[in-house]
């Protein structure tokens, strides 16, 4: 039987199979699914920041609709604080103690302190890492890349000087230089890379003429973007590699391990495929190891990528223009009537 085990951010795994954060992920009962299926390790659903302090507010909001009311009354409610992240934490230990596979914490905090402070709660639970997820959505004219970028590093520094578990950084596409970026968080002490998250994108209902918010699923073909940058990166960083977005089935496992991925991270095949999919896509990569005589995934892991290949324009611009200059296949493969 064909060996699966992987290391990822320093724990080995029994596989490269991790299950992304999300909804799915805050169910007692579908973490034990999930490992039941298969997986090796799941990263419970972030802790966001944003959403303790709207929740705050609103709750401040409701207990003064009925302030005052009457001359002898200033408030009909006891002073209440709102529990702020002892109700994720609270979830979190619970999740932790389900599971017998690591369990990755995941945070998006807005002041680096409150990413410190959070890193330090979630590491008492006894998660085995924690996960930063840079989610940043910029808005405005006013932030500049750079400025951006050494902000996350001064965060991910302050947290690996507060904790003893390994922290890895979840990250966008969308930097001017991301193989900088992951050079320069590298040298700052991230653990590993999850390459990338998948950023809030709104959409316009043109009969009602007013936004909606779709599910962001990915599809298939997202999973090239993880794989290019997998490739480009791999033997260039002490951290991990995890691919994030688009792998749907053991062929999109096999690809990113090609391109030189240590593990993946699954969400959307398991909300249209469910959760025993894991399996699904477990046997699928043992079939294809068997039929490639190989015995485990160093075997073949960056086979592909660009450090071991011969052609050294393969994951570079010139390659694109190759095929531009070939473009008359696309015709012949898809001819105009």
């Amino acid at each position: 039987m064909a060996d699966l085990k992987t290391h990822y951010l320093g724990i080995e795994l029994k596989n490269p199979i991790i299950v992304g954060a999300s909804n799915l992920c805050t169910d007692v009962e579908n973490l034990k699914k999930m490992e039941a299926a298969g997986a090796s390790a799941v990263v419970y659903k972030s802790l966001f920041e944003e959403q303790i302090q709207w929740e705050s507010l609103q709750m401040e909001m409701d207990m003064q609709d009925y302030n005052e009311r009457n001359a002898e009354m200033t408030s009909l409610f006891p002073g209440l604080d709102h529990a702020g992240s002892k109700e994720f934490l609270f979830e979190l230990g619970k999740a932790r103690k389900a599971l017998s596979i690591p369990l990755i914490a995941s945070i998006n905090a807005v002041s680096e302190g409150n990413w410190v402070n959070y890193a330090r709660e979630v590491e008492a639970t006894g998660v085995a890492a924690i996960e930063l997820n840079f989610y940043q959505g910029l808005s405005d004219a006013e932030t500049d890349g750079h400025s951006l970028i050494e902000k996350q590093i001064a965060v991910l520094k302050a947290v690996k000087k507060v904790v003893s578990i390994p922290v890895s950084v979840k990250l966008s596409p969308f930097y001017t230089n991301i193989i900088r970026v992951v050079d320069k968080m590298d040298e700052a002490g991230a653990d590993g890379f999850v390459m990338f998250n998948r950023l809030f994108q709104p959409d316009i209902n043109i009969d009602e003429e007013k936004h909606h918010f779709p599910y962001n699923l990915s599809s298939p073909e997202d999973t090239r973007l993880a794989l290019r940058y997998a490739g480009a990166l791999y033997g260039e960083v002490n951290g991990s590699i995890c691919a994030n977005g688009g792998i749907f089935n053991g062929r999109d496992v096999i690809a990113t391990l090609l391109a030189g991925a240590d593990a993946v991270q699954l969400v959307s095949t398991l909300y249209k495929n469910q959760i025993s999919h894991i399996a699904t896509i477990l046997n699928e990569m043992e079939d294809w190891m068997e039929k490639k005589s190989y015995a485990d995934l160093n075997a073949f892991r960056g086979k592909l990528s660009r450090k071991h290949l011969a052609d050294p324009f393969a994951y570079t611009r010139a390659q694109y223009i190759d095929i531009l200059m070939k473009s008359e296949q696309i015709f012949n493969k898809y001819p105009m009537v």
